[in-house]
């Protein structure tokens, strides 16, 4: 099972700062325990020098049917051991107890353990399974024999536990109060860069797609010396271009939209002008040249489409300003219905199809905008698809809205146009022909309209199948 690892800043570098010091308390801590067990083990070296071989010679006495005297145990630390070797061969062995000696009964492992031991007047460590770990020397006695004294490391094992179990415990409370400590002083360390974080997170909330945008004001108290206040900087410069280039986008725009508007006002007139004359020249009683009436209706059939542009044009620049619309409850079953009568005496040769509740559905808005996001929905399914396509209009309702689909199961649109076929002049055909008499700006004017209802407008389409969907508050 992994360990978890801290994913925030604070948390790294709280845990690299513990980690850190707890490598150093362990490195103290080992230290330590081996420089106080060295110097212990050169204390006991001392003492066994100092006793120059003393308690193992005196007992050669016992061994004696002559002497007079047992071992020589003055001076001699309490658990002092003692072994005589005489041609590599334990003769006699015994240990201080309560100031006597007393004999021990060895295995054959100790006695090939003190054997082993060289006579170089050296400390070493050996085990004895009936007294535990020594320190032990061995000198020559003067009888050509081995003379062994040993001294308990179990002092020394305990001091080195308790200093190991001292520092244990300090290095953990060591360890926990700078844990504490730490984080808050991260905490504090990084106040500033959590300030970027809650800046940039709430110009990432911001829609900036479209529209006049308020920025947030710059962060105070960036200190370019730090690197968070290099990032502070940084952002307050950043976020100073974005506001300016937002500033200049909006007032293009505005000038963009202000043209349009005026641009197809004053079309309105002129277009109007020229349409009533193509028709006052072909309602002449006279004799008209078959080429002067062809000229005269292609006049009158193209000012009829530049109308539409022109209220297209300006109906967009409406929307855009943010003109109010009206706020009427709206039977959207009877929209629809009038809505495909059109588009089925428009376009004959379509199979038109209908899937309504049996209940009207009714919703707040405009009816009159309603009626030509849906009236355009159905033309642009009648005019981008071949005689006989089927188009299915869905009306639904939920729990937090109402839907209108508009589907069909014509080509499709190409995969590369769906992202932008909302937008405006947009075409599938990018020769721009006239021929079906489409301006580009029917879905634009769909998304529009819902859009200034609250509502959004989605399309997906593969071939067989292109389903156009409009939700509504309910």
């Amino acid at each position: 099972m992994r360990r978890p690892v801290p994913r925030t800043l604070r948390g790294q570098l709280t845990a690299g700062l513990v980690t850190l010091l707890a490598l150093a308390c362990l490195a103290v801590g080992i230290t330590t325990a081996l420089a106080l067990r060295g110097f212990l083990m050169d204390r006991l070296d001392e003492q066994l020098a100092a006793s120059g071989g003393r308690f193992a010679a005196s007992l050669e006495h016992e061994a004696r049917p002559d002497a007079d005297n047992g071992p020589d145990t003055r001076g001699q630390a309490e658990a002092t051991f003692g072994a005589r070797l005489l041609n590599g061969t334990v003769t006699q062995a015994a240990v201080v107890d309560q100031a006597t000696d007393r004999s021990l009964q060895l295995t054959a492992g100790d006695r090939r353990t003190l054997a082993g031991v060289p006579a170089d007047g050296h400390g070493h460590s050996i085990r004895l399974s009936a007294l535990g770990k020594y320190r032990v020397t061995a000198v020559e006695g003067d009888d050509q024999d081995v003379l062994i004294t040993g001294l308990p490391l179990h002092p020394v094992e305990e001091t080195v536990h308790r200093l190991e179990a001292v520092e244990a415990a300090l290095f953990g409370a060591a360890l926990v109060a700078t844990g504490i400590a730490g984080a808050l002083w991260v905490r504090i360390s990084l106040r500033p860069l959590r300030q970027v974080t809650a800046r940039a997170a709430e110009v990432a909330r911001l829609p900036l797609a479209s529209g006049e945008v308020a920025m947030p004001g710059p962060l105070p108290d960036t200190d370019p010396r730090t690197e968070v206040g290099q990032v502070g900087t940084a952002l307050n410069r950043m976020l100073g271009h974005v506001e300016d280039a937002l500033v200049r986008r909006h007032a293009s725009e505005e000038r963009l939209r202000h043209f349009a508007a005026d641009a197809s006002h004053e079309l309105r007139t002129p277009v109007a002008n020229i349409r009533g004359h193509a028709e006052l020249a072909l309602r002449h009683r006279g004799p008209v040249p078959a080429d002067v009436r062809h000229a005269l209706e292609r006049i009158d059939a193209e000012s009829r489409r530049m109308t539409r542009l022109v209220d297209d044009l300006l109906l967009l620049a409406r929307l855009d300003a943010g003109r109010p619309l009206e706020h009427e409850p709206v039977d959207l079953t009877l929209l629809i219905l009038n809505a495909t009568d059109d588009a089925r005496a428009a376009g004959p040769d379509h199979r038109w199809l209908l899937d309504l509740p049996e209940e009207p559905v009714t919703v707040t808005g405009d009816a009159h905008r309603l009626q030509q996001a849906i009236a355009n929905l159905l033309a642009n399914a009648r005019i981008h698809t071949p005689p006989g396509t089927e188009v299915t209009i869905t009306l639904a309702t939920d729990g937090t809205g109402v839907s209108v689909s508009v589907s069909d199961n014509g080509p499709g649109i190409p995969e590369g146009l769906q992202p932008e076929v909302f937008g405006r002049f947009v075409r599938a055909d990018h020769a721009r022909s006239r021929s079906t008499g489409s301006t580009g700006l029917g879905l634009a004017i769909v998304h529009a309209v819902i859009t200034a209802h609250g509502g959004t407008a989605t399309v997906t389409s593969r071939p067989g199948h292109t389903a156009f969907r409009l939700t509504l508050p309910g």
